[in-house]
């Protein structure tokens, strides 16, 4: 080998979905491999690393880089990179602002979260979501923070459906109320848990009627401190105290 062969690896993580990954082989996106290409100025023998969203994660040397595709032959493989070891799934009741949803869903990609569903509430004023454009959000969030699986994104759906459908070791409903216990407190007396479900209202936070609908089908009432947060803020401090919780448990 000689100076100038000396191998660059690139820092930034790619997507490739597992249909692009085989026989060794990974080809990149259109997308993403533009962007190694005119961003990066990545070149053939480089190395990069590519995550396919269902927890693969791959080093692979650069062996083709062209107008449109990008192709490598993998070196080294791993498996659940950058993942937490709990199945935490958020429920958000739907923002009034779409942007406030998309910050909620591109910071619980990055800590941690396991799958994300928008509610349909009461007290919600928005009934849909752009699923596309949360999608391309979550995959970016996805490389950015190393991790390699990419969180699954639910249809809009009213909490009724969601208890009756979705499990969780641990299950809770964010509600100042007399009733409710920190946050830390429930996980801690909740003892080591493999999946955990948290629901958040949107502004205005839950209808009592939502409340006690959540409470009897075994969700425990959690405050997350003294002070008012915003729906999306409080959706990613009771993420934060639950994955925090599980790693230091």
């Amino acid at each position: 080998m000689t100076p100038t062969d000396v191998t660059h690896v690139m820092t930034t993580n790619f997507y490739a979905p597992p249909s692009a990954i085989r026989a060794g082989r990974v080809v990149l996106p259109e997308d993403e491999a533009r962007h190694l290409r005119t961003v990066l100025r990545g070149k053939q023998g480089d190395q990069m690393t590519v995550v396919d969203g269902h927890g693969g994660w791959y080093r692979a040397r650069i062996d083709h880089v062209g107008d449109e595709q990008v192709v490598g032959t993998i070196v080294e493989r791993r498996h659940n990179v950058g993942e937490p070891a709990i199945d935490a799934t958020v429920a958000l009741g739907l923002l009034k602002k779409r942007t406030r949803f998309e910050t909620f869903v591109e910071k619980a990609v990055e800590l941690g979260v396991r799958r994300i569903v928008p509610l349909r509430t009461s007290r919600a004023e928005r009934a849909s979501i752009r699923e596309e454009r949360l999608r391309n959000v979550m995959v970016a969030a996805m490389k950015q923070c190393r991790r390699s699986r990419l969180p699954a994104l639910a249809a809009p759906q009213s909490t009724a459906d969601l208890l009756a459908e979705l499990g969780g070791d641990v299950r809770l409903v964010c509600h100042a109320g007399d009733a409710s216990v920190p946050i830390q407190r429930a996980m801690g007396q909740a003892g080591p848990a493999a999946s955990a479900l948290v629901l958040v209202g949107p502004e205005g936070g839950f209808a009592p009627s939502e409340v006690e609908a959540a409470r009897a089908n075994g969700c425990t009432p959690v405050s997350l401190g003294p002070r008012r947060l915003r729906a999306e803020t409080a959706g990613l401090a009771a993420l934060h105290a639950v994955v925090d919780a599980h790693q230091n448990g």
